[in-house]
């Protein structure tokens, strides 16, 4: 009997739970806004219509020089001259430093005293050979050692032309790391010289412009130190490979100016305007919905919102061209495409 009882109870009690949550479900329902889908939704539209696509994309870099170099010595030694100092204008093929060069001077007078022995001997071995009072195996080392002595001398007066260090072009000297009585070695760095006569202007432009450029193409070039004046570059070079963010730097070579002069670390910027198309159906940027893979468009027909799909082509930082699914003329919804479906009724604001 306390079994049927119990049991009894528990199934009062399941079904008092459940017929709370049931009712429960019913409140939470009728407390819940369900809009009303006759109800308008307001809306912002434009037409689309035709339009000559073109847009002009500004790319930031910084002036970088035509040429640097750190001068480094093919000898090593102590600096006797070094007649140049930071800031200073220098030709191409001047003197930077002047090493001791004391000891290959007289390693070279040495040699000169040897091989002048040589000729001599091979003078006198001629003259025997012809006699037979010598064996003519003499004359040939003789001739040997001549040629030794030669190569000897041409090693000796490379080091010495390697104690003088001159400039392989004409430049600036930006940087000047010894001073004179320093003792250096074989490629250590003496002094900097930079070159700005011409100055390259690197800037990163995006995968989707770099067809906007092309190798010796002039570019007008501005800067933010001469705001009111402005420089022309032409392409020197476009970078097969780009960067992890699909940007490729690109080089625009720059001639200097004696009026506005311009120094390597400026910054400059060019402005590139091109014509994507010419008069092509176009709606605003505003309008697409969903993806570039599958764009959509809701158009406003008979008072309602419909829902296409549509192609698109060409792009600005304002418009997309429309390939297919739309018509000049068609009124499309640029703002509050979140609370539509496709057939919801609007009203254009």
């Amino acid at each position: 009997m306390k079994r049927i009882i119990t049991v009894f109870a528990l199934v009062a009690t399941l079904g008092l739970t459940a017929w709370t949550l049931v009712n429960n479900k019913k409140v939470v329902e009728e407390k819940v806004y369900k809009p009303n889908p006759d109800q308008p939704v307001g809306v912002r539209t434009a037409v689309a219509g035709l339009r000559s696509l073109s847009q002009a994309n500004e790319f930031l870099g910084s002036f970088s020089p035509n040429r640097e170099i750190e001068i480094r010595p093919q000898a090593g030694g102590q600096i006797v001259s070094l007649p140049v100092e930071e800031g200073q204008t220098i030709g191409a093929g001047r003197l930077v430093a002047k090493l001791d060069d004391e000891q290959i001077r007289y390693q070279i007078e040495a040699l000169q005293v040897t091989l002048e022995g040589y000729q001599n001997d091979l003078k006198r071995f001629e003259v025997l050979v012809k006699g037979d009072a010598t064996p003519a195996i003499n004359l040939e080392r003789t001739e040997l050692s001549i040629r030794s002595t030669q190569a000897q001398l041409k090693q000796l007066q490379k080091q010495l032309a390697n104690t003088t260090v001159t400039t392989p072009f004409a430049g600036i000297v930006t940087e000047k790391m010894v001073e004179k009585g320093s003792v250096v070695s074989v490629g250590a760095p003496i002094a900097k010289v930079t070159d700005i006569s011409t100055l390259k202007l690197v800037v990163q432009v995006p995968e989707k412009a770099i067809n906007q450029f092309r190798i010796g193409q002039s570019l007008p070039i501005l800067t933010e130190v001469y705001p009111d004046a402005r420089f022309m570059g032409r392409v020197s070079m476009i970078a097969a490979q780009g960067d992890a963010a699909h940007n490729y730097p690109v080089e625009i070579t720059v001639q200097n100016s004696g009026k506005n002069p311009l120094r390597a670390g400026m910054y400059g910027s060019i402005a590139n305007t091109r014509s994507v198309k010419g008069q092509t159906l176009a709606v605003p940027r505003q309008a697409i919905v969903g993806s570039e893979k599958q764009p959509q468009i809701y158009v406003i027909e008979a008072g309602k919102a419909v829902l296409k799909s549509v192609g698109i082509g060409a792009t600005t930082n304002e418009y997309y061209e429309i390939t297919r699914g739309l018509k000049a003329g068609d009124q499309v919804v640029t703002s509050g495409q979140i609370n539509l479906q496709n057939g919801t009724p609007v009203i254009a604001q």
